[in-house]
């Protein structure tokens, strides 16, 4: 397969966004005069309020309201200065009764991702190296792009992945002064912590390595003074531990803060932070409620706050763990994750609370895989006791109902969160109900030949013949990468005519193999230490690696196709997690204004742009003149000059069958291409592929030799191949392409051999050439006519992708 381009992040995001947005679940408006933090009004209706990140309420306490009000009073609406001038008047205040709640110096700043901004390029020298937890906050990592453009390393790893961690410390360890890895203290989304004490021990192991801890969901409703999750576990801050915290969220004010024990570094940051010299400072109004705040922080009231919420919490928990809702993490932060795997459950799930009076927040790409949509609950002192309650009965009804609705399961969407499933009920593991035949095997030679071409006439070596040469190719290798599985699925209506069907196989891939030809090469330089198996995946796929096209057949016209295409993605779902546990299930090729773009992402499935399809169809012509005569000026022009003036300096030899001595030069040619172009960063092939190609009928080779007047050797030089496919429709595949390098730019090497692949298919009688997803440019020149493509992935995780594109966006 054809090096997939990288889809822009942000239209991707946009697509998921829009769709829960006219769904009624995202980017919703609060109306009404008042908010007490218990219920929150939407579309003019109270719903109790269980999404908030005000933990202990603090945002409602008197006192800190009546100390915004004083501080405005008394100093105005803001403070319109840099605090490398000077700072209002309570700001030493607050600096103040921050630095006895934590016992350390502080930094304030005016959000925490300005103070990421701040504290991170400050703190991290050009000679250091950074990891960053997969999950930590969107801040953090934004934050450390700037590191990038002094060359400092930027890792990452699987998260809360110890032995992951352990391994990048080791490949940093001689490269970099201090190794830093960034973590969340507690992780927003399924309210999970970061498992301090065991990287503290990490930390005596490997004295150069430093934390950097955003706990901004841990502040106030743990730790001494409110201090956090972090303080709580470490007690005493070490030298080595950066740590921000929030004066937002549960604090009740706003603005972070910054604790670093190491003093010449706090000094550096506080005199020179980036957005601490050149922002705008809290207004007053934050500063005073902060103080107040802070006040109530240092006093024992702080601990009757906290407890209160923890018995809620408490009380939360055991609700839950009489449903069988998959709550994601168990555990005692004020944090919840109900999964409901398919985004569009997830949006039924939450428009049914909503419809009961319950607003909870939906999880969705890219906080959390797009598979692994669900809602997230927080708990607050705001709820009381009668409120849980309700909830958690109008979950437990509206839950199955949800899934039932969209076609999904309790057991689908423990699979996607990689839960227990033993306890489900029998019936409930078996797939969505559904009136069509299915049909899956494990060898194309169980499907009847003259049915399977009848859907896959004319695609390429889609065809019956073209699976079974792959099944015999892939099939009883050396390495795990030449080594494939294949199955077949065909789903029929009641009269036994086909409404869908595709080839599928499960093999390794490269993780960059969706990633830009920049990001491959520096995968490329890591795994010559990581191990050629480094950020590699095993993938189920419609068709393979090998092959391009229209993967899946469909019956346009078949009343129930829309109902099929579920069937499809749930027997997908299920052999993946019978058979594989892929990583990734990809659905490759459709059309870039595909209708099923919408059955897709509500499945889980994102979209990812391709290059262009290539097809040659115009065979109006007989003479080498008039097939001139068929292109644009401009082409003709770029025929002339890139072509036709080095048409005579070759000779082209087609063979069914070469000698075995030039194969082994064959396979030389073709690794010089696939290692040459990263951007179609694919293994090797096993060498028994080219043995079969020269053993089999369908398979032609187009040998292009360079005459020897114009060699080195001043012999003829064998400096091109086309490996070419004959599909039984009169559809020619150049499959692909070998090259001698030391003549391909001076003689156009590339570019003849297109040429000659038009010329040969011509005088078979072919009536189409499938071109394939590569150099589209070049094809459109000889008369290609260009598609754009898209595949449809559905991530397990975001590991992998986020992964690439923080390599992507390093120097």
């Amino acid at each position: 397969m054809a090096k997939i381009k990288q889809n822009n992040f942000l239209d991707t995001v946009d697509e998921v966004f829009t769709s829960a947005k006219k769904a009624g679940v995202l980017h919703l408006h609060s109306d009404g005069n008042v908010f007490s933090g218990r219920t929150i009004q939407i579309n003019g209706k109270q719903h109790y309020h269980f999404g908030t990140t005000g933990y202990l309420g603090l945002e409602q306490d008197p006192r800190l309201k009546e100390a915004a009000i004083d501080a405005i009073r008394r100093y105005g609406t803001q403070f319109p200065l840099s605090k490398s001038y000077i700072s209002h008047p309570l700001y030493a205040t607050l600096e103040e009764k921050i630095g006895q709640m934590y016992g350390q110096p502080v930094i304030i700043t005016k959000n925490s991702t300005l103070g990421h901004l701040a504290v991170i390029p400050t703190a991290v020298r050009d000679e250091d190296g950074v990891i960053l937890d997969h999950q930590v906050h969107w801040s953090v990592q934004n934050a450390t792009q700037l590191l990038k453009t002094r060359g400092v390393p930027v890792e990452m790893i699987r998260h809360n992945n110890l032995d992951m961690l352990e391994d990048k410390i080791k490949s940093l360890i001689g490269k970099c002064s201090k190794i830093w890895y960034m973590a969340d203290g507690v992780y927003s989304m399924y309210g999970d912590f970061a498992p301090i004490e065991q990287l503290m021990q990490l930390a005596n192991k490997y004295p150069q390595l430093h934390f950097y801890f955003d706990d901004v969901h841990g502040m106030s409703w743990n730790g001494e003074n409110g201090t956090g999750y972090v303080s709580s576990i470490l007690n005493e801050l070490p030298k080595n531990v950066l740590l921000v915290g929030t004066l937002s969220k549960t604090f009740g004010a706003s603005g972070a803060v910054a604790v670093c024990s190491d003093k010449r570094l706090h000094n550096k940051i506080k005199t020179f932070g980036g957005p601490l010299t050149f922002s705008a400072q809290l207004e007053p109004a934050s500063v005073g409620a902060a103080i107040a705040s802070a006040d109530i922080h240092l006093s024992t009231e702080i601990y009757s706050l906290q407890a209160e919420l923890q018995a809620r919490i408490n009380y939360f928990n055991h609700l839950l763990d009489q449903t069988e809702l998959p709550l994601i993490d168990r555990n005692n932060s004020p944090v919840f994750y109900i999964g409901t795997g398919m985004p569009i459950s997830g949006y039924n799930f939450v428009q049914r609370l909503l419809k009961e009076g319950f607003y909870v927040n939906l999880g969705i790409y890219p906080a959390v895989p797009v598979k692994n949509t669900g809602v997230r609950i927080t708990i607050s002192r705001h709820n009381k006791a009668s409120d849980i309650k309700g909830l958690v009965e109008a979950m437990e009804y509206h839950y199955t109902a949800a899934l039932e609705e969209t076609g999904a399961s309790l057991l689908k969407v423990r699979k996607a969160f990689k839960m227990p499933t033993e306890k489900i009920k029998e019936e409930e593991k078996q797939l969505i109900s559904h009136d069509f035949k299915i049909l899956i095997e494990d060898s194309i030679e169980k499907i009847k030949k003259k049915e399977w071409n009848r859907m896959f006439k004319g695609k390429g070596i889609l065809d019956w013949d073209g699976q079974l040469f792959l099944e015999n190719v892939f099939r009883g290798n050396s390495k795990k990468e030449h080594n494939w599985d294949f199955k077949y699925l065909i789903i029929k209506d009641e009269h036994d005519e086909p409404i869908l069907a595709s080839s599928l196989s499960h093999a390794l891939w490269k993780d960059d193999l969706l990633a830009p030809a920049s990001t491959s090469l520096k995968v490329e330089e890591q795994r010559k230490t990581m191990g050629t198996y480094y950020l590699t995946s095993q993938i189920l796929s419609t068709g393979s690696i090998f092959t391009e096209g229209d993967h899946i057949y469909i019956n346009e016209s078949h009343p129930n196709l829309l109902k099929v295409w579920k069937v499809f993605i749930d027997i997908l779902e299920s052999i993946d997690h019978e058979h594989y546990n892929s990583s990734m299930i990809v659905l490759r090729d459709f059309s870039s204004d595909t209708p099923y773009n919408g059955i897709f992402h509500d499945h889980g499935f994102v979209k990812v742009n391709m290059p262009e399809s290539s097809v040659y169809k115009n065979f109006n012509w007989e003479t080498p003149e008039e097939f001139q005569a068929t292109l644009s000026r401009r082409s003709r022009r770029h025929f002339g000059k890139d072509i036709a003036a080095f048409e005579d300096k070759f000779e082209l030899t087609v063979c069914q069958n070469v000698q075995q001595d030039i194969l082994p030069k064959l396979q030389v040619l073709y690794e010089n291409v696939r290692q040459n172009n990263p951007g179609l960063n694919t293994f090797s092939f096993p060498e028994k592929l080219f043995r079969s190609m020269n053993e089999d009928p369908n398979w032609e080779f187009l040998l292009l030799y360079l005459k020897k007047e114009w060699t080195e050797s001043n012999s003829m030089e064998l400096v091109g191949v086309m490996f070419c496919y004959k599909n039984l429709e009169r559809t020619y595949v150049p499959e692909f392409i070998g090259m001698d390098y030391q003549y391909a730019r001076e003689f156009n090497v590339y570019r003849q051999l297109l040429y000659r692949t038009i010329i040969r298919a011509k005088n078979l009688g072919y009536k189409k050439i499938d071109f394939g997803l590569t150099a589209a440019f070049e094809k459109r020149k000889l008369g290609a006519e260009i598609t754009p493509k898209v595949c449809y992935v559905q991530a397990k995780d975001n590991f992998s992708l986020e992964l690439l594109e923080t390599m992507q966006n390093s120097r």
